[in-house]
């Protein structure tokens, strides 16, 4: 098993936008359609950024690379970005992620 985190730099400005983008269409797509388990997620607010950051679990990087492939070639999900950027700009500004792989001293998530 090993987990990846996700830190997505959103605009301040189009929080809201995101956060139900995320709620209502990404979480959804990712859960049933491919099996995305996501086991937490917070929002990080530091002086002039707003982060938006996940974790999820996978069985190997294996899965982890074949779910991102099929769930990014989503046409639902395509469409949907699309559709949330109509008449505004793209709420994430950039995007990082870590694969992590516990020590053998660590509590499994």
């Amino acid at each position: 098993m090993i987990n990846q985190l996700r830190l997505y730099d959103i605009d301040p400005e189009l929080e809201a936008r995101f956060l139900a983008r995320f709620e209502h269409h990404a979480q959804r797509i990712m859960r049933e359609r491919y099996g995305f388990r996501i086991r937490a997620m917070w929002l990080a607010r530091e002086e002039k950024r707003l982060r938006f950051v996940y974790l999820l679990s996978w069985k190997d990087e294996a899965e982890m690379r074949a779910q991102w492939a099929a769930f990014m070639a989503d046409e639902e999900w395509s469409r949907i970005k699309v559709e949330s950027r109509t008449g505004s700009r793209e709420p994430v500004l950039s995007i990082e992620e870590m694969v992590l792989d516990a020590v053998g001293f660590s509590e499994a998530i």
